[in-house]
């Protein structure tokens, strides 16, 4: 289910020493960090159901996508840069938002895809989905060894 890619921690003992570690860092420096084109995501299980809480401050509903393809949930949500219109004078001193278009999947083969609910308030973007009933066998049975 939901296959995330967890955080890199930041140990630096020597017995996880990485030698291209350096090389990975330069990389990030030279084309950017990609967090900017990801948003965080809190995943929790009900029992019945998962919750998925995505942040996405700052976005209109309008510009947020929601597709389900075969058994991946995409969110997808764009944001426009229109301060670059009003102010061609060069008047910022400094830019720190980040405009473009940001994307997350996921796998949902255990989820029943017609009964997803999506709300967003306040910056959140909650998803309920529902989990499928596993198939229950009712000609399921034992048999003794002789």
């Amino acid at each position: 289910m939901f296959e995330l890619t967890p955080f890199s921690r930041r140990n630096h003992k020597l017995s996880t020493y990485n030698p291209f570690q350096a090389f990975d860092e330069l990389e990030k420096e030279f084309f950017g960090n990609n967090s900017l084109s990801e948003f965080k995501t809190d995943i929790k299980d009900t029992g019945s159901a998962y919750e998925l809480e995505a942040d996405l401050p700052g976005f209109k509903k309008e510009d947020i996508h929601i597709d389900i393809d075969d058994n991946y949930l995409t969110i997808s949500a764009q944001r426009h840069s229109e301060m670059e219109q009003k102010d061609q004078k060069g008047n910022f001193i400094r830019c720190e938002r980040s405009f473009g278009s940001f994307e997350r999947s996921f796998d949902i083969s255990g989820v029943k895809t017609e009964d997803i609910k999506a709300e967003y308030k306040d910056g959140v973007l909650k998803l309920t989905m529902p989990k499928k009933q596993e198939a229950q066998n009712p000609n399921r049975r034992r048999l003794d060894i002789e």
